[in-house]
Formats: structure tokens, sequence, C-alpha cells
């Protein structure tokens, strides 16, 4: 993550990749604010720009490989976890801010990350002595996160998520490994197994292309636009 630490823009101007689905007129969602979440290389920021393009909305994007202490957290993670959690928590405090600023002006915002998965992050990266260190700077924060009005949680195995990753080459995921990898895929399901806070659809995105097939994109923009409470599941169907 960068200073500043959030991108907000109308449409975010133009996906690599969208197609004409996401250049089409297409009817208002019926929410403010729309999260889009999931592992690392499941595509959900592929996902937030397609949409915001799609919807002419404000993009809330994260920047995790600007974190200075990220690629050192992935080589040793247990001696680098504290201060790469620390920076994100901080860097969090500034978006919100920055979101507070902007929310009066914005109909309709879309996200790639929750904020409530800072604690996610954690929880799994940190040792007892330090999670009780950070809930202190957490609490002295006094962070107040906004509640979205529709969570868009994407899953995909660790095998998927792998191969993604692969293929977009970004330097500071090489050194991941794929038993880090699959506790955060666990982190995940666990936490949103409990999560009730907003409306959630379950997305099954382990053979769908949301970035760059028109047929997958469409689908899934038909199952966020139907209002929603409780909890969803949507399986694309593949032709």
């Amino acid at each position: 993550m960068s200073t500043p630490p959030i991108v907000i823009g109308v449409g975010a101007g133009t996906v690599a990749g969208a197609g004409d689905a996401s250049k089409s007129p297409v009817a208002a969602l019926p929410y403010r604010h729309v999260v889009v979440e999931g592992p690392i290389g499941v595509g959900k920021t592929m996902l937030v720009r397609r949409l915001a393009a799609s919807y002419g909305a404000d993009l809330v994007l994260e920047h995790p490989e600007e974190n200075p202490f990220l690629e050192r957290f992935y080589r040793e993670p247990r001696a680098n976890a504290f201060p790469t959690q620390l920076f994100f928590l901080f860097q969090r405090s500034r978006q919100l801010q920055q979101l507070r600023q902007h929310d009066l002006f914005a109909p309709l915002r879309i996200a790639d990350f929750l904020f409530d998965k800072d604690r996610l992050f954690a929880r799994l990266t940190l040792d007892d002595a330090e999670y009780s260190l950070y809930q202190q700077v957490y609490e002295r924060l006094a962070i107040d996160s906004p509640v979205p009005d529709l969570v868009v949680y994407l899953q995909a195995p660790v095998d998927v998520l792998e191969a993604r990753m692969a293929r977009r080459k970004a330097p500071f995921e090489q050194g991941l490994e794929r038993a880090y990898l699959e506790s955060v895929v666990d982190a995940y399901a666990s936490f949103f197994h409990h999560y009730d806070a907003a409306p959630l659809l379950i997305v099954n995105a382990s053979e769908a292309d949301f970035a760059t097939n028109d047929a997958d994109y469409a689908q899934l923009q038909q199952a966020i636009a139907k209002p929603r409470r409780g909890r969803h599941y949507f399986n694309p169907f593949r032709g």
C-alpha cells in the first residue's frame, strides 16, 4: 500500500479485457456500498474494476504490493508479521478518513476489501502477545468501519489460486508458500461462515473468469443486482 492508499474515481477508466458487457448500459445497483472479498489470487480486484466501469461507481482499492514489509513477510513470516500487520492497520485508518470525506459524493462505492478482514489476518499471523498489542493499537485508533450493503465473497481452491498467481507474476507473491495460502483460504472460509454483518453472496470462482469472460460476468451481474438479505450462493453456469 502507499499514500494515498485509496483510489477513488468514477468508472476508473478502461478495464483491460472487460469486453462489451462492461461497456453496455446497465441498471443501477440497489446498493451504495459493495465489497468484493476473497483470498489472494481469486480475482477480486479485476472484478471490482470491471464492476466500477459498468456502473460508474467509485473504486476503493487496496495496494498490498506497496506495503514495504510484505515481501519480507512472505520470505520470513514469523519475523515480519507484526510490522506488516501494523502497516495495514494504519493504512486502513487513513482510508476510513478519506472515505468519510467522499461519502456525500458517492452514489455507489465498490471496494476490493472488507475493513474487518484486517483482524482476520492479524489473528492468523501474529502470536498472542503481538495480537494483544495489535488490539490495543486498533482500539486507540477507534476504527469504526462502514458496513457494506452487500459483500461478494469469491471462493476458489488453493490449486486455482496458485495457477492464477503464477500467470500474473506479481513479484511480491513469488515467495508465498502453499501452507500459508492454505491457512488464508481456511481463515476466509471460517470468517465468512460466521459473518452476518451484511448480506453475503458466496460465489464459486473456481472456473469462472469474471475479468475477461463476458458470459461469466453477465451472470454475476444478474446475481449481484438482486436486492438481498442474509446469505446466498452463486455457481456460474458454463455451457
